[in-house]
């Protein structure tokens, strides 16, 4: 089956002077014939290509799905009167939602069946459950399209009924008011973008909703939330670099939000209540974040006291507050600790744990008063564990290790911290993994990936996934590169803006020095990455597609101009503080030099399997469709480009434990056989 070739309808896309010819602009006509003709063609043609693999397809999704222990329990918490969990079943994608009142030992009550909701539907997501104050009602958003527009639906769990009341097009996110019959939640407009909160009562239509708040810049998003106190209903807005919150008496429904501190360029602060106080992190006069706190009833600058001081080589990225502990959540040199203060005595300590490389994030901790932190850890060798910490006596006490199924040892695997040097002499740090045996000859296979944008910190965790490489020889890599916060705020910033090109130079140097030190070789490295880092994979297969083996690109961001220019696309306007404003000729001439899109030019491309959601909400289906048709008009080599556009899922692909999997099996089956395995 020969290539599918897109039709080329010139668009000429002129601004500061400079003319754009997209040939394939009309690929984003959704739902138009000639764009579904062009879709099932793609998928057509990835079919035939992989039809020799089908059979490895399904021999790898079985070997997934056999280590997953599909009946299985979380590690309850308890809210008040219950104690709260979800499980699954024998065969089934979706998680069961559960409590028990008073006593674990008590009778099971089931507050949630997403599998009976799912039926009928080929997407299917709950998110957000959240009951009531007294605890007899939940509400939860529905999203049955991908598209994550979530309908916001309740459940009386004293009859099981669920409520006439429907709220459409939300964020799935809310905030439940003391008096146990009001919501706030967050509404989205035509571009997708959280830009008001609207005040809910049930038992009337949605129509009748009342509008608390529009955030009218459209280079802001909205959210509401509630205090951990549940003292307050707190409104957010954030863009990139500027957060602003308002506060409410959640006993005062009907009552007037006010201001905890005015947005100002540049600040980011977040708000933790507690008792006659306010915590505030924040990063005024402080890149890497410092502690402050504040009277509630007096939030002005003037008044915040410091707690904690800013650290140069260390970023504050959060808090858990107790009564007699504040538990900070910090990251230096590219790993993440807690920090345990005792504010009677003024001690503190960390915990510690033995592995190089590993990965914590705060679990359920609905309790102020409890000296008994619960937190998560894995790392690249290490299942998700959950543990309760004893604040007091410093002793952590193993709840749940999530069981892989069949001879899985983590004895039997090794993890590491490298450091690659980029092109300005900058240490750019690299987490590893590879099965003990592990040749370093340079003969052995590598999957790297990596993200770097948005601040976000691509941690080292485990996948039972990815033992499927492991065995077969794999070594897996992250490169921690420029646009996350691995190494603190400024290696952020040292990755967005006009400094975005140090993110694909540091995954470069990552990929160059991999192979230096023999952990691999440019004939057996796969890459990969998704969304801001599809567009990673974009960029450094024009700068260096000598490098790499095979490209696995999923919901890749890789027409940057062209969407950045559009502001009835979803996400646009918020990140004009990520990638900068184009309608700015310094912005767009600097983009244009790394868009994916428009830097595809003719010379040799490695081999290429690209992956979307055709409903998809944060990367539009026809980014990758229009990135793929245009590198086969100018590729000169011979190499392999598949695109698979999953018709029925969105940005995250299938919503089921299970369905995912199908995806992945498509996606290793591929590098696999690239690399000579059939089995």
């Amino acid at each position: 089956m020969s290539a599918p070739v897109a039709n080329k309808i010139p668009k000429e896309l002129t601004i500061h002077g400079d003319t754009r010819i997209d040939n394939y602009y009309w690929m984003n006509e959704r739902d138009a014939p000639a764009v579904i003709e062009a879709l099932n063609q793609e998928n057509a043609y990835c079919d035939a290509q992989m039809a020799h693999t089908k059979q490895f397809q399904e021999d790898l999704y079985n070997e997934m799905v056999a280590r997953i222990k599909q009946t299985d329990l979380s590690v309850p918490y308890r809210l008040d009167d219950y104690f709260y969990y979800s499980r699954f079943e024998e065969g089934k994608e979706y998680p069961i939602y559960c409590r028990k009142k008073e006593s674990l030992e008590a009778a099971e009550d089931i507050i949630l069946n997403v599998n009976e909701l799912a039926e009928g539907h080929d997407y299917y997501a709950a998110v957000g459950l959240a009951v009531s104050f007294e605890q007899n009602i939940l509400a939860f958003g529905q999203d049955i399209t991908g598209r994550r527009q979530y309908s916001l639906r309740f459940r009386n769990l004293e009859t099981g009924d669920f409520l006439a009341d429907e709220v459409p097009n939300t964020t799935g996110a809310f905030a439940w008011a003391a008096d146990n019959k009001t919501i706030f939640y967050s509404q989205k407009d035509d571009a997708l973008r959280s830009y008001k909160i609207f005040r809910h009562t049930l038992g009337t239509p949605a129509e009748q909703d009342v509008e608390v708040f529009h955030e009218a810049d459209e280079t802001f998003s909205t959210f509401v939330t509630r205090s951990k106190s549940k003292e307050y209903i707190m409104i957010g807005c954030h863009s990139t670099n500027s957060t602003e919150y308002r506060v409410l008496d959640s006993k005062k429904p009907n009552g007037d939000f006010r201001i905890i501190l005015p947005r100002e360029d540049n600040h980011e602060y977040a708000v933790s209540h507690f008792e006659d106080k306010f915590y505030i992190v924040t990063n005024w006069e402080a890149k890497n974040f410092r502690l402050m706190e504040t009277p509630v009833n007096a939030t002005g600058k003037e008044n915040w006291k410091e707690v904690v001081a800013h650290r140069p080589h260390t970023l504050l990225e959060g808090i858990q507050v107790f009564s007699d502990h504040l538990v900070l959540e910090e990251r230096s040199r590219a790993q993440t600790s807690f920090r345990i203060m005792n504010q009677t005595t003024g001690s503190d300590h960390y915990i510690r744990f033995d592995e190089p490389v590993y990965s914590i994030e705060f679990d359920a901790n609905p309790d102020f008063k409890t000296s008994i932190l619960r937190f998560s850890y894995n790392s690249l060798t290490t299942p998700t564990s959950v543990y309760d910490y004893d604040m007091n006596s410093k002793t952590q006490t193993l709840l749940k290790r999530t069981e892989v199924l069949g001879d899985f040892d983590p004895a039997n695997y090794q993890s590491e911290r490298l450091w690659a040097k980029a092109s300005d002499g900058t240490e750019v740090p690299i987490s590893l993994v590879y099965k003990k045996g592990f040749k370093r000859d340079g003969s052995q296979p590598m999957f790297l990936t990596g993200y770097g944008s948005y601040g976000y910190s691509y941690d080292p965790v485990f996948s039972s996934v990815r033992l499927s490489l492991l065995d077969r020889g794999f070594s897996y890599a992250i490169a921690h590169i420029r646009g996350g916060q691995e190494m603190g705020r400024f290696w952020y910033e040292q990755g967005r803006m006009l400094n975005k090109i140090n993110t694909f130079t540091d995954f470069i140097a990552c990929a160059e020095y991999l192979e230096d030190e023999k952990y691999t070789s440019r004939e057996k490295m796969i890459v990969s990455g998704g969304s801001a880092g599809g567009l990673l994979m974009g960029a450094i297969c024009n700068l260096r597609p000598d490098l790499f083996k095979g490209v696995l690109s999923a919901v890749p961001f890789v027409d940057v101009v062209t969407t950045m220019l559009d502001t009835s696309i979803p996400l646009t306007t918020g990140e004009y503080s990520e990638w900068g404003n184009p309608n700015d000729k310094e912005y767009y001439d600097y983009i244009k030099s790394y868009s994916p899109y428009d830097q595809i030019k003719a010379q040799d491309y490695p081999n290429m399997l690209v992956t979307t959601g055709y409903t998809d909400s944060q990367v539009q289906y026809w980014e990758p469709a229009k990135y793929v048709a245009k590198l086969r008009e100018m590729k000169t080599d011979h190499n392999q480009l598949l695109f698979h556009c999953d018709m029925e899922s969105g940005h995250s692909g299938k919503a089921g434990r299970f369905s995912r999997l199908k995806l992945v099996a498509l996606e290793y089956a591929w590098l696999l056989d690239l690399l000579g395995y059939s089995q």
